[in-house]
């Protein structure tokens, strides 16, 4: 039997989590919130809890995701009151220095040492840079993965030496200083579905964030093309898998849920979004992927084989384990629609049937790790 993958938590630092709708259970982003989420995660046995970087909502009825939390300084926090579940803040690289990022990671694996990791986002959404002024250019999109190319190789540098003099197009520093360098491998994850972002990825990750729409099949063909690109440079990458997973006592319950969600989609939210993703020219974001083929807007996407486990929990540890069981699958990270009942019902009921999860709490011997 293969090594085991790792299952985590979509921690929900934007209102209302992934559903855009109003009829879906309504929530705001607190602290409170989430470090109940990755504390109860935790006990159920979730090996990692990533949170997304967000700037700007888009509107509707729900205000979506117009309330959202700084992810660092969130898992900073989170890091203080958990004790063995990893955790990935995301950065848009475009909001911020790498030099600044690589002492924010230092620090925090002081606080949570060997259980902190960074998902990089290169940044496709204008609207959220540029009403900062950090949009770069109208033809970022082109060039966003070689950016993202010199910081992550400047964090490196300064995480392994403490000092670099890195000359490059975007970035040059001049004798730039870290220290303390940390004490532990800093997992990056990176988020991107082009070939050119699994290139990167396959370069400078651990991880290659994505989603699966076609299901199975879909998903062994990234993992096919990123294990080539990095075995091509003598590395070993893997994908972390999303999935929104709907949750019932029974497959028809669960299918009820999709459709009162869909009753109350937010089609001035959705469509904002999906407008949003349409200025990137490359059209090769992840979450644009997974809502091709909806002829209508919906909340949920509703096809068998998209991005969401709609289902009782033996469908949805089923169609779980047949995803972490596709050759390269490095983790699954899961988004719920509840995350008050919602995770309990997930770790009580589904978790006990996932055969890729390790031993339950109090058992876990390697402490902060995605890997088993």
């Amino acid at each position: 039997m293969r090594e085991a993958v790792g299952i985590g938590i979509f921690i929900p630092t934007g209102n209302n989590g992934w559903i855009i709708s109003s009829s879906s259970p309504q929530y705001l982003p607190t602290y409170e919130l989430n470090k109940s989420v990755t504390q109860r995660a935790e006990a159920f046995g979730f090996e990692f809890a990533l949170a997304m970087v967000k700037f700007r909502g888009f509107g509707g009825v729900t205000k979506f995701w117009e309330y959202t939390l700084e992810t660092f300084t969130l898992m900073s926090a989170l890091a203080a009151v958990t004790a063995r579940i990893k955790l990935f803040p995301s950065v848009g690289t475009l909001s911020l220095h790498p030099a600044m990022v690589a002492r924010m990671a230092s620090t925090i694996d002081s606080v949570a040492p060997g259980r902190f990791g960074i998902n990089i986002v290169s940044g496709w959404n204008r609207s959220e840079y540029a009403q900062m002024g950090m949009w770069k250019s109208e033809n970022y999109h082109d060039y966003r993965y070689d950016y993202s190319s010199e910081f992550v190789a400047i964090m490196q540098e300064l995480w392994e030496t403490g000092c670099s003099d890195f000359k490059g197009q975007f970035f040059e520093l001049e004798d730039c200083q870290l220290g303390p360098v940390p004490a532990h491998h800093i997992d990056i994850v990176a988020a991107g579905a082009s070939p050119r972002g699994r290139e990167f990825a396959a370069e400078f990750a651990d991880y290659n964030f994505t989603v699966a729409p076609g299901g199975v099949e879909s998903l062994r063909e990234v993992n096919e093309a990123l294990s080539k690109a990095a075995a091509a440079r003598g590395r070993k990458v893997e994908t972390i898998v999303l999935q929104q997973v709907i949750l019932g006592e029974t497959d028809a319950a669960a299918w009820e849920k999709v459709e009162r969600y869909n009753d109350g989609t937010d089609q001035v939210a959705l469509a904002a979004m999906l407008a949003e993703y349409a200025n990137d020219a490359r059209g090769t974001s992840s979450s644009m992927i997974s809502q091709r083929g909806n002829g209508s807007l919906k909340a949920i996407n509703d096809s068998k084989a998209g991005r969401s486990l709609v289902g009782s929990p033996d469908t949805v540890a089923a169609e779980l384990n047949a995803l972490a069981a596709v050759e390269g699958t490095g983790g699954v990270l899961i988004g719920l629609d509840d995350y008050r009942d919602g995770l309990d019902a997930f770790g009580e009921m589904v978790m006990p049937l996932l055969d890729f999860v390790p031993a339950r709490v109090g058992s876990l011997t390697e402490v902060g790790t995605i890997r088993t």
